[in-house]
């Protein structure tokens, strides 16, 4: 009896995680919706998960001089930093790639890696499906505010 309960416990947690992630991808597709992309006309969505529940979504936002843009994970995380957010839980993205994940950028990974190595990155397709890696996965042998803090030779500063 106490072997069902807990296999019916762990597939109830499951089922709300899985149940999660897919609430946290819709997020990101919806997102999505808003993107500013006249030029290359390539959709992308985010959604943010805080470690106290709190979503926060962005979309990319394209300029006419291309190197202005925003992309969607960076809207969201900035978003997230000016409400006063630093430690995230988990990151969807979205695209309308269908035979592709969808993967973020060198910059996006290096901004997601600021706030941390080891939290969840969520790949996905419009159909919902997704794969799962870490800011870690995405960027290995990173570097990250905690290797400025590394000791250092002593050098002249000559300006």
């Amino acid at each position: 009896m106490g072997d069902q309960k807990m296999r019916r416990e762990l597939i109830n947690g499951l089922n709300e995680h899985l149940s999660g992630i897919k609430e946290l991808i819709w997020k990101s597709l919806e997102a999505r919706k808003f993107a500013y992309c006249p030029y290359s006309k390539f959709r992308v969505g985010a959604a943010l998960l805080t470690h106290d529940g709190t979503v926060f979504t962005g979309c990319n936002v394209e300029n006419a001089c291309f190197c202005l843009g925003v992309c969607a994970e960076r809207t969201a995380i900035s978003k997230a930093v000016s409400e006063g957010y630093r430690e995230f839980k988990a990151i969807a993205i979205a695209s309308d790639m269908c035979e592709h994940f969808v993967s973020p950028c060198g910059g996006c990974r290096q901004f997601m890696r600021e706030f941390g190595a080891n939290w969840d990155v969520y790949l996905s397709k419009p159909d919902g499906s997704y794969v799962e890696m870490t800011v870690e996965e995405l960027l290995p042998a990173s570097f990250g505010p905690e290797d400025l803090k590394m000791k250092k030779v002593n050098i002249r500063n000559e300006f």
